[in-house]
């Protein structure tokens, strides 16, 4: 469970390595695991989280017991605040080298990590998001790398940069859910928006007529942060 007044901590965002280079959390106890390529991410969490002044980070690989269904249930769940709750988020993006700098924006729209399901909400979720390649040589932030970001993920600048949705945002989606709800201009965009997770939930409960269901928790996970 997410602590209720957790320090402030680094987190990491990363893609996976083969099952027997990642870094687990019995080589953590076991203090092994220096020489597997996963490594080399955790050494640089550490290291980027002290140049912030950070005495903590956190990077899901190696500090869940997946050997535990309870424990990697909970944090599953739980994943969306470690992230929105932390410090830092440092995306170490592992198919990046700046040597070949000539390349790197071609190789930042073509990334892996762009085509992971933990994606998006590791781009929505933190309030600080900074982007390195995989020699640990800064990127950019999210601010400096918006348009690119935008470009590769359809996701607009006004989600990326943490703003809350327009009232014209919640009613283009009502046909999306089948849902009838009457605008009321008068009313700021949060209360409209509740207003929709109510008629959702109320939907939810007569039966499953939610057209794309997948949408719903996009669309839920992209503005949750505003409720």
């Amino acid at each position: 469970m997410f602590p209720v007044n957790p320090p402030l901590y680094a987190i990491l965002s990363h893609t996976w390595e083969a099952d027997d280079q990642e870094v687990r959390l019995k080589d953590i106890e076991d203090r092994v695991g220096t020489h597997k390529t996963g490594y080399k991410k955790v050494e640089f969490c550490a290291r980027q989280g002290q140049n912030h002044h950070l005495e903590y980070f956190w990077v899901n690989s190696c500090y869940i017991d997946q050997s535990s269904s309870a424990e990697l249930s909970t944090v599953i769940n739980s994943m969306y605040h470690w992230y929105q709750n932390s410090g830092k988020c440092y995306v170490y993006i592992a198919d990046i080298s700046t040597s070949s700098s000539s390349e790197s924006e071609s190789s930042f729209l073509r990334s892996r990590w762009f085509t992971r399901g933990w994606t998006l909400q590791e781009l929505v979720a933190p309030t600080s998001i900074e982007f390195f390649s995989e020699d640990g040589m800064y990127l950019g932030d999210k601010t400096q790398l918006k348009d690119p970001i935008q470009e590769i993920t359809g996701i607009s600048n006004q989600i990326l940069q943490g703003h809350p949705p327009t009232q014209d945002i919640v009613h283009s989606v009502l046909g999306i859910f089948g849902i009838h709800m009457p605008p009321i201009y008068s009313k700021r965009a949060i209360h409209t928006f509740q207003r929709l997770r109510q008629e959702i939930k109320k939907s939810n409960r007569k039966g499953p007529t939610m057209p794309k269901r997948v949408t719903y928790n996009v669309t839920i996970l992209c503005c949750r942060k505003w409720i």
